[in-house]
């Protein structure tokens, strides 16, 4: 066994995007030591991706705007697949966390009265996004960088060093978590460049990973969204729920191929934009006269959420209605001046001409669906962010499972990221305060460092870019925007022969600066994910949200009560159906009973919500 680089924290946060970073903040003011490992550099996490705004009921633009008005929203954009109570924190917590940022040096766009502006997006009813341009993720990442930075000239001036307390592990791979008598007792991983092995040791883990969109052909993440944290909470004996839930987003650049999968903004389309394939609209003159009263007219059918603009662009390509290059065109030159448009959508403005040599101040941009997000995740309880069935471990942001339901409305994640990053770090403080340490036996530290080496001691074997590229052909052509029962039995069974086939990966080289080294344990990752994905796609027969199954084209209100919870037996994902908890009365009152009768059972309506 390789010599081992060891560390000691309270809590660990395993990524350094805008959930891993609140949770870090909120660790470190209970005055407890954490580790912040990131896969890729400190500053370049998937959130910075983030362009058009944090969704909060501030009620900055319109004052109807409540958090009441926010949840129903939410669990209407979820399809009522929601977990009803992190929906309800989400909404009642937003601006709070909104405003928090501000203080922390946030620079967000202004309403001539200078408050902070709100744009709107798709299935909100008012708007509610706070936003800073086209950049808003770009600014989050770098107002919690400086919060950090700043918590660490704190440390500097008492304690002498600014890495006494919070110390960030950039370029740093997770392969495990550890446990010890069944709970959390530090994590395994290696550094990237070197291939280093580092054990650190702490009684409580924070995931905070991000996506899976890696797992599919085309998609809008960047290269860190293996599923990382979703394999390592299976592994862990965590929980998942609901993975038969990706989100499509409506529009990623298409043309040229060297970017597609890239993301056009949501803010194209709420500052006016228009898909001129689509045709849901009764007349453009309504959906014109929108954008300036709100009160009199009637939303145009490009601010519908994700799903359902992402399957009408789906049907109009299939339809032959698509671009050349099999997309529609988004035209937002329509609506916009050129200065306007340059001076909200700077950022679409320069990535378009850029990249497909397009001017969108003067001509359309083609776009179509990309694999974007994933609803489901880790199974945590709301409250405390905790994964249920590990004690010690936490999940936030995209990694945890719950909040969105079946679909989320746009903006709904960067706010997801504040409040349940901040709840994650509160939980895992107070556990890690009243944890006993449990110290990691070197026969676990000896397991892990072979597991690493493995790949290294094969001659001959699989390749782990063929995998992965089979990998996606298979999620992108039977698990993805439209699905049939006899599509996801063949990928389920060909997902299973690719993981008996990985097990036998062999790489070539050294560790240092060694990329087939990387994609041998992110492929193990992608691999468990998708496994789960299909799994539970094919149990729930019905279409809802981000799910679509041409064999079952509608939505039935008795598959509303149930969540699909993923677990791993050390050689297959297992899958089984657990009842939704019932929503509240009081929340339950929130909504008009007919459009309940959309979503819920008899039986649920003649309750009238639990007491």
């Amino acid at each position: 066994m390789t010599s081992i680089e060891r560390h000691e924290y309270d809590v660990i946060v395993i990524g350094a995007g805008g959930a891993g970073l609140r949770a870090a903040v909120e660790a470190r003011e209970a005055n407890l030591r954490v580790a912040i490992i990131c896969k890729s550099l400190f500053g370049k996490a998937h959130t910075v991706m983030a362009e058009g705004g944090a969704a909060a009921s501030m009620g900055n633009v319109n004052e109807k705007d409540n958090w009441q008005v926010h949840f129903r929203d939410t669990m209407r954009g979820g399809k009522f697949l929601n977990h009803y109570r992190m929906a309800e924190l989400h909404a009642k917590e937003s601006p709070d966390r909104i405003w928090e940022l501000e203080t922390w040096g946030a620079l967000f766009d202004r309403t001539k009265e200078g408050k902070i502006s709100q744009r709107n997006f798709g299935g909100h009813e008012y708007p509610r996004l706070a936003h800073v341009g086209d950049r808003t993720g770009l600014e989050l990442i770098r107002t919690m960088q400086q919060k950090i930075v700043a918590l660490q000239q704190e440390d500097g001036k008492k304690f002498g060093s600014m890495e006494a307390n919070i110390k960030v592990f950039a370029e740093l791979t997770v392969t495990e978590i550890l446990k010890e008598q069944g709970q959390i007792a530090g994590v395994y991983g290696y550094w990237r460049e070197s291939g280093a092995e580092v054990l650190f040791e702490a009684p409580t883990v924070i995931i905070a990973t991000g996506g899976v969109g890696k797992t599919f052909k085309i998609t809008s993440n960047s290269w860190e969204g293996t599923g990382d944290g979703h394999a390592l909470a299976l592994k862990a004996g965590a929980n998942l729920v609901d993975m038969e839930f990706l989100q499509f987003h409506p529009t990623g650049m298409v043309w040229p191929p060297s970017v597609r999968g890239i993301l056009v903004t949501e803010s194209v389309r709420g500052e006016g934009g228009v898909l001129t394939n689509d045709k849901y609209a009764d007349n453009e003159a309504e959906a014109d006269r929108w954008y300036l009263d709100q009160d009199n007219n009637r939303r145009p059918p490009e601010l519908l959420p994700r799903d359902e603009v992402a399957r009408a662009i789906n049907s109009e390509v299939k339809a032959g209605r698509g671009t050349e290059h099999g997309g529609v065109f988004l035209d937002v030159s329509k609506r916009l001046s050129a200065e306007v448009i340059k001076k909200r959508l700077p950022s679409m403005w320069h990535q378009f001409f850029e990249l497909a040599g397009v001017d969108i101040t003067k001509e359309a941009m083609e776009v179509g669906p990309t694999c974007h997000y994933v609803m489901g995740g880790v199974e945590v309880e709301p409250d405390t962010a905790a994964a249920v069935g590990v004690p010690g471990l936490f999940a936030a942001g995209e990694v945890a499972g719950g909040m969105h339901g079946s679909n989320r409305l746009g903006g709904n994640s960067l706010s997801d990221l504040l409040v349940f990053g901040r709840r994650a770090g509160i939980g895992a403080s107070e556990y890690a305060k009243k944890a006993n340490r449990i110290p990691v036996r070197e026969s676990s530290i000896k397991a892990a460092s072979e597991r690493i080496e493995a790949p290294f001691s094969r001659v001959g074997g699989e390749n782990s870019y063929s995998l992965h590229a089979e990998l996606q052909e298979i999620t992108h052509n039977l698990v993805g925007i439209v699905r049939t029962g006899a599509e996801l039995k063949e990928a389920i069974e060909r997902i299973a022969e690719i993981r008996k086939r990985s097990a036998n990966v062999s790489v070539s080289g050294g560790r240092h600066f060694n990329p087939g080294f990387h994609l041998a344990f992110d492929l193990d990752n992608m691999l468990l994910v998708a496994e789960s994905t299909a799994k539970s796609a094919i149990l729930r027969e019905e279409s809802r949200g981000g799910h679509t199954r041409d064999d079952f084209p509608g939505m039935n209100s008795k598959w509303r009560q149930i969540n699909h919870i993923s677990s791993f037996d050390g050689s297959k994902v297992n899958v089984r159906a657990q009842a939704l908890p019932a929503i509240p009365k009081e929340l339950y009152d929130l909504f008009d009973v007919h459009e309940l009768e959309k979503y819920l059972t008899a039986d649920e309506i003649a309750k009238g919500g639990s007491k």
